[in-house]
């Protein structure tokens, strides 16, 4: 058994990094796969040096290396009892590319989308698209042979395999690239153990009987998206071995071969022209699955661009996902499934013609009850819709969970029907009703069980179902896996789907490319049983964990973490649109991204003997840089809030382990204002000075922000006592949030939204009520919010109706409201009936100018550029499309909204000196270059205070609130 001074020892000799606390052994213990192998250890090598050392350090002590990038491995491929080597940090290099010849080389970190994005100037792009597209890594690619969507016109990963540079077992190089077969037997003289390989293939496939039995035993030539093994069914087309090919490349063998041959450092790929600029998406919608498989058939007739499948249960689940059900519109009535067929043409005429060629095709065979046709940005979302189909599935309430056992068999697409229909039989004698999606243009359907892993019939029946498929499967001599691998869950079949001298065949090829074993053991040969080393424990006794806030739509806590399946959607960087996940795109660390947060805190809470099962250090480590911005409750298909999560444990752990003097200051903020706003000159005089930044923690190149010389409610009280009596107002009455922001430091914002809504016609009124209690759940301190939102729970109550709204001016503050106040007010039924009528500022100007009541020409015509940040909050719980609608009320207003992100601020956050370097790297991932990059006469709309505060910091450019602007505006 290894001991700490060992890794140690080889921690120093890495110019990367290795670790094996207990924190990143739980976070690398599981991928998106029912696995979880706990490692020894995890590497992040530099170099390729590294590499080598971490070789020659397994074969000396006996154990294994798993290859990692992105994680999203659905068959256990990336985890492993050895060492982890992620090379999703370092190995992100685009080394070189040769437009001439359509190939570019990268590094197996490269994430398949960041490709495309580098290539699309050339009008050249990486075909295979997965749902992971973009955090997936091209090295993942090549060792899964992934497909995706496109595959039905690009073909698959091995297709594109042009040369492979990889570090061996012995730790010697190699370069596997198209040669000769005079050339191939050259290879086979020496005794490298390069030339062992050539050798040991060359011997192994020369043999007639050999060749016979693979293939008659391996998949159906025409099934292109195969992963069975190793494909040593392809070399046979040499003419080294009985084929017609004079030339063969081993690279393509060590594609789909995932990470057990070789370690890869470098890919050299195939790139095609850009797809066809002008498409038409026809999605149809069926009545039953038997039916939507049967038109595949006709449809592909049409030359289709895409052919992808969502059943029932998939489009459910979008219903209920903030960020998806925007993009569910065009579905109509309640279909069983819908099948999106594409065609795409360089002409737009043209690819109407096609699609409407294919629309009367279907019609003509009595093909869905509804036939829709999309197009441009419509396109867009229901692929996007698509690609969250795997995440969707995690999103599912409860233990029952979409099991990926059997999801990655392909056929031949004649035989897509009957096997379907055969499959759907089975199902039902078990009692199931599948969940049905993905390529169905390919012959491939990701077919999953509903099962409850957590009860050991349904283990059972999880190896019961995977067997019989895999007899099924064979029947049709199809694939048992099309893209996914074999991994762990489907390696124990191969010696039945490919015959038993094949599968040995495939052991000695393993033995000859790692004699010592050390290269991801344990996957595609001499796997563990499919039903071992599940990530949950069959016949365990649910851990009670009690929490003080209700979290029943997930059914607890520990179920709200379960609801992660590892699909990484947290790891998206910039580039893709979105917030998710801040604080990984900052520092590029698996730790710190909400799937991390997730399963760390599933862990702990399982199996800690703890009586307070939240007080562990490592997770306040992997809590440390979540700045709870609720992407995650949004952009995550599955709906894994881990804000709210981290809510949770800060206050458990700080039960614990007390709460510091700085949280109980930031926490306090509120309470501290009032009393410091008796004195502000002499507040702010000393909030600034360095001794108190110093004393309190916070960054010595932060501001603290100052208080201003009036509240908003002293403001407002003034101005009651001052004003004349006036007439009801036109519009009606509204109840305006004074927020703790605005009180004390943002009062011009108050002001500017009280006189913007009353010369607008409303009746503006404040009540007495406690703060939002945002700076409390922010910190942990969970009682004092729960306390709060009782208070203001009751107190609004009595005010609030859909015809006299709450509204607010700071997004963090009024959307307590109808978020987390649904999990901390006791009275949940009269929080829930009060979220209905709470809006941000924005919101009620959008619900408005669509009632009619404010309009343009209550505005000036200056013309004004403005460029909206949107808050984090605003992004996942409301939605910055009301703050371009109401900007854009004055007729010469030019509005739009910057994809930037998270800014870093996020409260207290970026004011704590620890914390800052990773605050404003945050913003520099996105907001700050863009708002350097505006033009200075115009004005950016920030809603947030932080973020007001940050863009100040992040770029010396003052923000103004969307409310200050439009009331600059009034005629």
């Amino acid at each position: 058994m290894l001991t700490s001074f060992q890794l140690q020892q080889l921690s120093q000799s890495l110019e990367g990094t290795l670790l094996f606390d207990d924190l990143h052994k739980t976070i690398y213990s599981t991928d998106a796969s029912a696995y979880k192998i706990t490692p020894i250890a995890v590497a992040y090598p530099k170099t390729n040096e590294d590499i080598v050392k971490l070789i020659q350090f397994a074969n000396q002590n006996k154990i294994s290396l798993t290859p990692r990038t992105a994680g999203t491995s659905l068959a256990g491929q990336t985890v492993g009892s050895g060492i982890i080597v992620d090379v999703s940090k370092y190995f992100t290099k685009i080394i070189s590319f040769d437009a001439a010849k359509k190939t570019i080389t990268v590094q197996p970190g490269v994430i398949r989308d960041e490709l495309n994005l580098y290539l699309k100037p050339h009008g050249l792009f990486f075909g295979p698209n997965t749902s992971t597209s973009n955090r997936c890594m091209i090295g993942g690619m090549v060792g899964n042979n992934s497909s995706g969507t496109t595959s039905i016109r690009y073909g698959v990963t091995r297709d594109k395999i042009v040369e492979i540079k990889a570090i061996l077992s012995d730790g010697s190089s190699a370069v596997f690239n198209e040669i000769s077969s005079a050339d191939f037997i050259e290879k086979t003289k020496g005794n490298s153990l390069e030339s062992k390989i050539y050798k040991t293939i060359y011997e192994e496939l020369s043999n007639a009987d050999a060749q016979k039995e693979i293939v008659a035993e391996f998949p159906k030539p025409e099934i292109h998206r195969r992963n069975t093994g190793y494909a040593v069914d392809l070399l046979l087309k040499s003419d080294l071995f009985s084929g017609n090919e004079p030339t063969i490349n081993l690279g393509k063998l060590l594609c789909g071969s995932e990470g057990t041959l070789a370690f890869t450092t470098e890919i050299t790929l195939k790139v095609d022209d850009v797809q066809p600029v002008n498409s038409v998406m026809v999605v149809a919608h069926f009545h039953t699955i038997q039916e939507s498989l049967e038109s595949v058939i006709e449809a592909m007739k049409h030359h289709l661009y895409t052919c992808e499948m969502m059943d029932d249960t998939i489009l459910d689940c979008t219903k209920n996902n903030r960020e998806q059900v925007k993009n569910r519109l065009f579905i109509e009535g309640n279909p069983k499934a819908i099948m999106m067929f594409e065609v795409a043409s360089n002409s737009m005429e043209d690819a109407e013609n096609q699609a409407n060629a294919l629309v009367e095709d279907l019609q003509n065979h009595n093909f869905g009850y509804a036939l829709i046709k999309l197009y441009g940005a419509d396109i867009d979302k229901i692929i996007e819709l698509r690609k969250a189909g795997l995440g969707l599935l995690g999103s599912i309430v409860g233990d029952n969970k979409a099991a990926d056992s059997i999801e990655d068999t392909a056929v031949e697409l004649s035989d897509l029907p009957n096997y379907i229909a055969e499959f759907s039989a089975m199902m039902k004698k078990y009692g199931q009703e599948a969940i049905y999606y993905a390529h169905a243009g390919a012959g491939e359907i990701h077919l999953r069980p509903v099962l409850n892993l957590k009860k050991k019939e349904d283990v059972v029946l999880f190896r019961t179902i995977a067997t019989e498929v895999a007899h099924l499967v064979k029947k049709y001599r199809g694939s048992l896996s099309g893209e996914h691998g074999d991994g762990i869950v489907r390696g124990e079949f191969l010696p039945f789907m490919i015959g038993d001298k094949n599968y040995e065949l495939l052991k000695r090829i393993k033995s000859a490319f790692d004699p010592n074993a050390i290269l991801n053991i344990g996957k595609i040969v001499n796997t563990s049983k499919m039903d071992e080393n599940l990530r949950v424990e069959a016949g365990r006794v649910e851990p009670d964990i009690q929490t003080i806030q209700d979290f029943s739509d997930s059914m607890g806590v520990l179920r709200l973490a379960e609801k992660c399946n590892g699909s990484g959607d947290c790891r998206k960087l910039p580039s893709a649109g979105g917030t998710l996940c801040p604080s990984y795109r900052a520092t590029r660390n698996e730790k710190d991204t909400t799937r991390a947060r997730a399963n760390a805190l599933r862990e702990y809470l399982t199996h800690s003997e703890k009586d307070n099962k939240f007080d562990h250090k490592e997770l306040h480590e992997v809590f440390e840089l979540c700045v709870s911005c609720k992407a995650c409750a949004s952009e995550c298909p599955s709906n894994v809030d881990v804000a709210a999560l981290k809510s949770e444990f800060l206050y458990q752990y700080q039960k614990e382990n007390g709460f510091s003097i700085r949280n109980k200051i930031f926490a306090f903020n509120a309470k501290l204002n009032g009393l410091g706003s008796l004195f502000p000159r002499t507040t702010n005089f000393m909030v600034n000075r360095s001794f108190v930044k110093n004393a309190m923690g916070i960054a010595p190149k932060r501001e603290v922000p100052l208080l201003s010389k009036i509240t908003f409610r002293k403001w407002y009280e003034n101005k009651l006592k001052n004003q004349e009596p006036r007439a009801k107002s036109k519009n009606g009455k509204i109840v305006l949030f004074c927020d703790e922001f605005t009180n004390y430091y943002d009062v011009s914002v108050g002001i500017d939204t009280y006189e913007l809504l009353t010369k607008l016609g409303y009746e503006v009124i404040l009540v007495e009520h406690e703060e939002s209690g945002r700076a409390f759940i922010s910190k942990g301190f969970l009682e004092q919010a729960k306390a709060i939102a009782n208070i203001n729970v009751a107190i609004f109550s009595d005010y609030i109706s859909e015809d006299c709204p709450l509204i607010g001016i700071e997004p963090s503050a009024i959307l307590t409201f109808r978020d987390e106040y649904i999990r901390l007010a006791d009275d949940k039924e009269a929080a829930e009936k009060l979220a209905k009528n709470v809006l941000t500022v924005e919101e009620f100007f959008k619900k408005e100018i669509t009632f009619g009541k404010i309009h343009s020409e209550q505005f000036s015509d200056v013309e004004k550029t403005i460029k909206i940040h949107g808050h984090c909050h605003q992004k996942s719980l409301s939605s910055v499309e009301a703050t371009f609608a109401m900007l854009n009320l004055p007729k010469n207003s030019v509005v739009t909204i910057y994809n930037s992100g998270c800014c870093g601020m996020a409260g207290s956050f970026g004011y704590e000196k620890e914390h800052y370097d990773v605050s404003m790297q945050m913003g520099e991932d996105t907001l700050f270059p863009k708002i350097r990059a505006t033009d200075a006469k115009t004005a950016i709309a920030a809603a947030g205070t932080s973020c007001r505060h940050q863009i100040f910091d992040g770029t010396n450019r003052k923000a103004l609130h969307p409310v200050t602007i439009l009331r600059s505006c009034l005629k």
